[in-house]
């Protein structure tokens, strides 16, 4: 028996019964399906209901902030530096006959960190000496001279003027007359000829006196002596070395007091002053240290833009050493400033850093803000009025001049 042709039957006669006998019922049903749909259709090209117009400001949240007086110390990164560093050489040619010091060795101002042999250079000196000696022997000698060719033309000018007394008066002749003169400018030929040779006596004394004090200057080079007191940073020249001008003794270095080196930003350099008090930590568990500045450089780096400072630090134990890294704050005048959550910045069209606020009539402003400090709870930042209603929570999405409906952040927590 099949039963599917049954049901369809069934169905048929069922569709039948409805079109025919149940005829007025579905008419009236499909006319009140038509009359909803209708309503309907109208309903939804109808105005929709007023919103009150408060409903269409953007929502934001707001924190009120206050500022606050801070130190608004100028922070930087350099690193630690000694006071001098020299590395002491050699003026002279000779061989090292002292025992050499060790790299870390306390060295005092003046200490002798190496000796060179003297060679013949203390003959050399004798010999200097000597012909100075004799220099000076010769000049009293030529002042004899001197003095004599002196009297003999004044001898020749007392008979010069004797012959011409006769002559005028008609006793001599005038070849006694020329032999007078003639003999007057052989005495003055003598004493221009004496000065020449006490002045070529004294010449040969300064040239002696030279030669001494070179041959002195050469001795005083073989022995090398600290410049100021530090600390040996390579070991000095080993004995039986030979030393060339200009050959490294050894390397000296000022730890007491140090340095501290940084580089000030172009934007900061002007709150930096000579003599203002700094701190500084160091790297690696140095610890803190205090001391003022004493340099500023006039003339910024030309790749970087900043500006060479100097920090000196007291450092009477030693513990710092050369070239440590350290955080460095240099105090500058304080200022008014606020805390505000680093979130909260944002950029105007013109790309300005800034925030926005509200004002008493919940309109937005935008503030441009200049960043003084980041800290841990916020950042410290200036430009703001001394209470504002800082926008914390919706920024990005109100621009100046629009009105807002804020809520406090206090309300929100």
């Amino acid at each position: 028996m099949r039963i599917f042709p049954i049901l369809a039957a069934v169905a048929m006669a069922v569709i039948l019964y409805m079109a025919i006998i149940e005829r007025p019922t579905l008419m009236a049903l499909f006319s009140m399906n038509s009359a909803e749909a209708a309503l309907a259709e109208e309903g939804a090209q109808a105005e929709p209901p007023a919103v009150p117009a408060a409903d269409r400001r953007v929502k934001v949240v707001v924190k009120q902030l206050t500022a606050e007086g801070i130190d608004s110390a100028v922070v930087l990164r350099g690193q630690t530096a000694a006071a001098r560093q020299v590395d002491v050489m050699a003026e002279t040619s000779a061989v090292v006959i002292s025992e050499p010091l060790r790299k870390g060795a306390q060295i005092e101002e003046g200490q002798i960190m190496c000796r060179l042999d003297e060679g013949t250079r203390s003959a050399a000196l004798d010999q200097a000496r000597a012909e100075m000696a004799e220099a000076q022997s010769r000049v009293p000698e030529s002042e004899a001279r001197v003095q004599e060719a002196q009297a003999r033309l004044e001898e020749a000018n007392i008979n010069q003027n004797a012959s011409s007394r006769l002559n005028a008066g008609g006793f001599a002749s005038t070849t006694r007359v020329a032999s007078s003169d003639a003999a007057v400018a052989t005495a003055q030929a003598g004493v221009s000829a004496a000065q020449s040779g006490l002045q070529a006596a004294r010449s040969g004394i300064q040239a002696a006196q030279a030669d001494v004090a070179r041959a002195v200057a050469e001795l005083d080079r073989l022995v090398i002596k600290a410049p100021f007191s530090g600390l040996l940073e390579s070991d000095t020249a080993e004995l039986g070395a030979l030393m060339q001008p200009g050959a490294l003794c050894g390397t000296i270095i000022q730890l007491n007091p140090i340095k501290l080196v940084g580089f000030v930003p172009e934007t900061e350099v002007n709150r930096v002053q000579v003599g203002a008090m700094a701190g500084a930590q160091l790297a690696a568990g140095g610890g803190a240290v205090r001391g003022r500045v004493i340099f500023i450089s006039r003339s910024a780096d030309p790749q970087t833009r900043t500006f060479l400072t100097e920090i000196e630090v007291p450092n009477p134990d030693l513990a710092i050493r050369d070239g440590q890294t350290a955080e460095i704050l240099i105090a500058s005048e304080g200022a008014q400033a606020h805390l505000v959550p680093q979130s909260a910045l944002t950029l105007n069209d013109e790309g300005t850093l800034g925030l926005r606020l509200v004002d008493a009539d919940n309109i937005v402003e935008f503030r441009e803000v200049q960043i003084m400090r980041d800290t841990a709870k916020g950042i410290w930042v200036t430009g703001l009025p001394e209470i504002a209603n800082v926008i914390v929570v919706g920024q990005e999405y109100v621009i100046e001049g629009v009105e807002v409906s804020p809520t406090p952040l206090e309300a929100t927590q």
